[in-house]
């Protein structure tokens, strides 16, 4: 399962990981290699997590459009 994420350096240096279509997933590291590293964790065991309680695992539904200001 592939799921999009999105990564941007942070305010305090390290960097964010997000995944938008699982919310809950945060992550960050001190490189974008371990921010993707631990948010494939994080969403590793949101997913995990979704499947023991029996609850729908939302679909992967992002776009991404540039916007010329």
């Amino acid at each position: 399962m592939k799921r999009q994420v999105i990564i941007y350096p942070g305010e305090d240096g390290y960097w964010v990981a997000e995944c938008p279509s699982l919310p809950a997933c945060i992550s960050q590291g001190k490189t974008k290699e371990e921010a993707v590293l631990n948010i494939k964790e994080a969403i590793e065991l949101y997913i995990e997590i979704l499947k023991e309680e029996g609850r729908p695992i939302p679909e992967d539904r992002l776009e991404t459009v540039l916007v010329d200001v």
